[in-house]
């Protein structure tokens, strides 16, 4: 109603809609209010037992394919104090783009989204592909949440689906990779309104 920022609180569902995570975002009003989605964040992940096992952060960056030079990047740690990966936003003039790199910052996925994400009337897929970009082995959904839901509040659903098989450190940067790409493509303030 006031058109002002507060912080994010995400629950983190299994695969049955059991809540196995609860995350809150850290941050202050004025990177809320005056960054938006662009702002500087950490994200703390705990269990329901209330002890936090992952740390996502993120500094304030530029959100434009014209800036190739400081585009995102979020570090995501696992458990707190023990990196487990990046996520870096790669330079594309159409799609969004982003590399999944493991703790020594070497490359183990990519993740490419659709030319345009409004996802009206439908789910919006980042497909999480192999280096070589050729092979698809899971993906990043934003699903559709109704008209009502999407244009007058910030609540979204977002799922993972990745190979059982992946390394649970990878596992909790792709948590990361839906932060971010939740934040770039999906926050929107209702001061537009």
């Amino acid at each position: 109603i006031l058109g002002t920022e507060t912080s994010s609180k995400y629950e983190i569902k299994n695969h049955l809609g059991q809540r196995v995570y609860f995350a809150v975002e850290e941050n202050d009003c004025f990177d809320r209010n005056l960054c938006s989605p662009l702002r500087a964040f950490t994200i703390r992940i705990a269990d329901n037992t209330g002890r936090e096992v992952i740390t996502v952060s993120r500094p304030l960056r530029c959100n434009s394919c014209w800036f190739p030079c400081f585009l995102q990047e979020l570090e995501v740690q696992s458990p707190p104090g023990t990196i487990a990966g990046y996520v870096v936003q790669n330079w594309d003039p159409f799609l969004p783009k982003f590399t999944i790199k493991n703790e020594s910052k070497e490359d183990v996925l990519k993740i490419i989204g659709p030319c345009a994400t409004c996802g009206c009337f439908e789910d919006v897929d980042f497909e999480v592909k192999a280096l070589n970009e050729m092979s698809t082995i899971g993906k990043i959904s934003k699903y559709w949440s109704g008209f009502v839901n999407n244009v007058f509040t910030n609540t979204a659903n977002f799922g993972i689906q990745v190979p059982v098989d992946l390394d649970v450190r990878i596992k909790a940067v792709m948590i990361g990779a839906c932060f971010l790409i939740d934040l770039m493509f999906f926050e929107h303030s209702l001061d537009a309104l």
